[in-house]
This record gives C-alpha cells, structure tokens and sequence, in this order.
C-alpha cells in the first residue's frame, strides 16, 4: 500500500444523493474524510460526510477549490459535464477514470463498446429522425423501446412502441434528444453482477444478483441468482473484462438478462449500483466499502457472501410499513434521509438476511 491514501485523507465525491451517503459512511469507518460537491441544497450525503460544497457544475471557482480542498475524487452517478471533469482532473485523478464516463454517459457509445469486445447485446440503431426510427423499425422489427441517448434513468427517457403506428409519439416523447431503438430481447430474468478493480490491477466480483423491475424502477435484488455454475462464471468473466478493457478503478454494476442463447448485456453503470446494496449484510466488505479501497489504493476486500438476502427498495409510500418493517426479524433498514416522500422516490431499503446453516 505505499501509493495508498492513509486513514485521515480526503475523498471528493460528485454527487450527494444516498449513493453519495452510504460511500461517506464506508469511508468513514475506514477512517477517511469526504467532501461532497453537490448543486442541491441538503443533499443526503451532506447529513453523514464531513463537507459539502453547494454549487453549480458550470462553477469553475467553486470545482478548482473543491479539487484543492481533496486527495482523490471520485462520483455517484455518471452525468456529470465534461466541461467541470476537464477542470477537476486538471488537478487530481478522477477514479474510475474518464474513459469509463464517456462510454456510459452514451447509450450508442456503450453498446457499440460492449459490441466490441464480442459480448452481446440487444439489436439497436441510432435515431436522429422519423425517418431513421422507420428503417429501424423494418430492421429491428416491433415491439421495441426508444431511449434517449443520454440522462435516462429508472424508467425515464424511455417509449415503448409496440408496433410501428406508436412510432411517431415515441420520438415525440425524446423532445428533440438523440436516442436509440432497441429490439426486445427475450429473457427468463436479469441478473446484475458489481465488480471492482483494485488500481494495481486486482479485481474483486460478488455473486450476480437476481433484480425484478416494477415501472421501471427496481424493485427487488436476490442473492443467490437463479443460474447454473456454467451461467454464474461466465457473468463474472464477462465484467472482469469489462474492467480489465477500461483501466477501471473502483465498483462497476452489469446489468445481464438471462436468455436460452447466453447472457445479454444490458447495461454497465460505473458507480456503485442499486441491486449492490444486499452486500450491506451479505458480505464482510461490501460494496461501498470496496469502491472506497479502489479509489484510495488499498487492497480490495474480500467479496465472498456469507448470507442469502433480499435486497427491497422503499419506494415512495413504502416508508408508511415502516413500524412494521422495524418488528421483522432479520430485517436491516437502511433509510436515506429524504425529507419528502414523493411517488417513485427511492427513500431507502431493507435487506432481509437468510443466514447460512454451517
């Protein structure tokens, strides 16, 4: 560990929203300090980190002070300006990298990444117009989904076309953003496996999880995953090579469906991820404090499960069960601090543990 960061240095983090919240709270218990730079006021991540920065990403003054004031940076979600990433990596290393920005801030750009490391994904075609969402149509077929280039997340950005006269409401509903068509895959479930890569190179899987959607949003993660030992490899294969393409410092979320043919890659997400959270009480080491190692240049944890969990998302009125949760056995809360409960707001989770008979 001589090129490591020591108990006591700064870690900067972009983004204070709860992914921003619980890598504070690693770092913490590791004995590091975090200064999170967030545009909103009260973020999350500002009631458990040691600073908070409140300014605009388009504010020069305020990122080159914030890169000053840190040993390292590094960010809970990945649409963040290239125009701010330019000023803060002037300074200090940006982990993960840059490179592993571009490509996930794009969805074209990702899976023809992807594509060209020989794994799969499902058909998709750039669309720039009427005309383009057509030929994409007669190539593809229906159903499809349309989504935006860029900014989507847990649903949003997304228009389902179920056959070629919903095509024109579908690029209505992008306003005017680049998108992608994407043919329907059909799969038995999705899987996502977090990964992480040490910086000297070392790299560290959990077992894939088992996520089921609703609206969009996650629902629900399951350790163990319905696959074979066959299936179960070549997951984890398969995200150590995305790893390994990118020079990739810290925890990395691959989202997969499970088909007859293989594993489809659906997408890659370079952060901390939320169908990563059962390793809060599955795993030693889990993958907030994994992601912290990375980037500071400590060894990476173990990241063997000792515990069968569900990982449950409170969403938006869930919060109304909790008296009841905090009576279940086994039940671990974990709340984010989000004064307003809103519709389809993530406001916390609960991981239930199905401990190992030795």
């Amino acid at each position: 560990m001589t090129d490591a960061l020591k108990p006591g240095a700064t870690i900067g983090i972009l983004g204070g929203g709860q992914l921003g919240r619980m890598l504070s709270v690693a770092a913490s218990r590791l004995g590091f300090v975090t200064h999170i730079y967030e545009p909103g006021a009260n973020p999350p991540a500002g009631q458990v980190a040691d600073r908070v920065t409140t300014a605009g990403y388009d504010d020069a003054e305020a990122l080159t002070a914030f890169a000053a004031s840190v040993d390292v940076i590094t960010y809970e979600f990945e649409n963040i300006p290239t125009a701010a990433l330019d000023i803060l990596e002037s300074q200090l290393p940006i982990r993960p990298g840059r490179e592993a920005l571009r490509i996930s801030q794009d969805r074209l750009t990702e899976k023809n990444f992807l594509q060209g490391l020989g794994l799969t994904t499902a058909p998709f075609a750039d669309i720039t117009d009427q005309a383009s969402l057509n030929a994409a149509l007669a190539d593809i077929g229906a159903p499809a989904i349309l989504k935006t280039r860029r900014f989507g997340y847990d649903g949003k950005g997304q228009a389902r076309i179920k056959t070629p006269d919903d095509a024109p409401q579908a690029l209505a509903d992008m306003a005017g953003a680049p998108a992608l068509l994407e043919g329907f895959i059909s799969f038995s479930h999705e899987v996502s496996v977090i990964a992480a890569r040490g910086l000297q190179g070392d790299v560290a899987c959990y077992d894939p999880g088992e996520n089921v959607h609703t609206d969009g949003i996650l629902a629900t993660t399951t350790v163990p995953a319905k696959l074979s030992a066959s299936q179960r490899m070549d997951a984890v294969l398969l995200a150590a090579r995305i790893l390994t393409e990118l020079d990739y410092v810290g925890v990395l979320g691959v989202e997969l469906f499970v088909t007859p043919q293989g594993l489809v890659v659906n997408e890659i997400a370079p952060r901390v991820h939320n169908s990563g959270h059962w390793t809060q009480n599955g795993c030693s080491v889990d993958q907030f404090e994994q992601h912290i190692r990375a980037v500071v240049g400590w060894p990476l944890g173990d990241g063997q499960r000792h515990s069968d969990v569900v990982m449950e998302n409170l969403i938006g009125a869930d919060m109304d069960r909790l008296p009841d949760l905090a009576k279940e056995v086994d039940c671990a809360i974990h709340l984010y601090g989000k004064a307003d409960t809103k519709p389809g707001r993530k406001m916390g989770h609960v991981n239930r543990i199905v401990r190992n008979k030795a």
